[in-house]
């Protein structure tokens, strides 16, 4: 990071601690003020990523988090909304595993990179006899495809386990030992896959998924020995909480940017142009 830049982000800290110290006093006026300085905070702290290959295709998986079957529902709710997004841009989509899909199409890593984390939701499960509003979550994860060149997997180092599938296919799936579990032994790693009929398909997607969370280790171990004062948001922490949506109140919050979008309606059903463009470094 250069020294002017580091002097223009400087600056914008102390507005920032200045509107803050205001806020009891300007309310709306202060707050509005913080949010946009943090945006542009943001889009000038923004360096390059460490990888520079241009992927064009990605595998995205959400699963449920804690709020029990709310939490289930929700992620079939963000599953939908990543691929309406998907039919928005024209990307081509496939199942690979319950809760895992590929995206395929022009920028699709650039647009959803930024997806990884927790996604909350407060509202009312339809299932509340009272009305009472529940909050539940859901972890999204995004990994772009990685080609065999790029990530050296040995051979010595899998453990196959292959046991009657239950994908597409009907009743003939589930007569031959069709499903695939992978274990990565030096990392733990354990991969599965079950949605096609044929263990040899089923063997190469999980190889793929492998070779994506090997990739997405070697990066982190990468920005980890970075140590500078850009923002974080990145390709964020599994583990981090990035998003709200209300939907008693209609809105769905950004917390790394401090953004809010009062159009929760409209982005749960694939309109997510606003939220990637603000995320995006301009």
């Amino acid at each position: 990071m250069t020294d002017y830049l580091q002097n223009e982000l400087d600056k914008i800290d102390a507005k920032i601690a200045e509107a803050e110290r205001l806020l009891p006093e300007l309310g709306l006026v202060a707050e509005e003020e913080i949010n946009n300085l943090k945006d542009l905070r943001f889009k000038l702290s923004k360096k390059p990523e460490a990888d520079n290959e241009i992927f064009n295709s990605v595998i995205l998986e959400v699963r449920p988090g804690v709020g029990g079957e709310e939490a289930k529902i929700w992620s079939g709710d963000l599953l939908r909304m990543y691929l309406r997004f998907g039919e928005n841009e024209g990307w081509k989509s496939g199942m690979l595993d319950d809760g895992v899909v590929k995206l395929r199409g022009k920028a699709v890593w650039e647009k959803l990179k930024y997806e990884t984390g927790v996604h909350r939701v407060q509202r009312v499960p339809e299932t509340e006899a009272q009305g009472r509003i529940h909050t539940s979550t859901a972890s999204v994860v995004v990994l772009p495809e990685i080609a065999e060149n790029l990530i050296e997997i040995r051979e010595d180092d899998l453990g196959w386990e292959f046991t009657r599938g239950g994908g597409h296919g009907g009743q003939n799936v589930n007569k031959v030992a069709t499903a695939v579990r992978l274990t990565h032994k030096p990392t733990g790693i354990v991969v599965s896959c079950r949605q096609e009929r044929f263990q040899e398909q089923n063997r190469k997607i999980a190889l793929e998924l492998l070779r994506s969370q090997l990739w997405e280790i070697n990066e982190e171990q990468k920005r980890s020995k970075i140590q500078d004062s850009r923002s974080k948001i990145g390709r964020s922490m599994r583990a981090e909480k990035i998003r709200t949506y209300n939907y008693p109140q209609n809105r769905v919050t950004d917390h790394r940017i401090g953004k809010s979008w009062h159009k929760l309606d409209w982005i749960i059903d694939g309109e997510l142009e606003d939220v990637i463009a603000s995320l995006s470094p301009q």
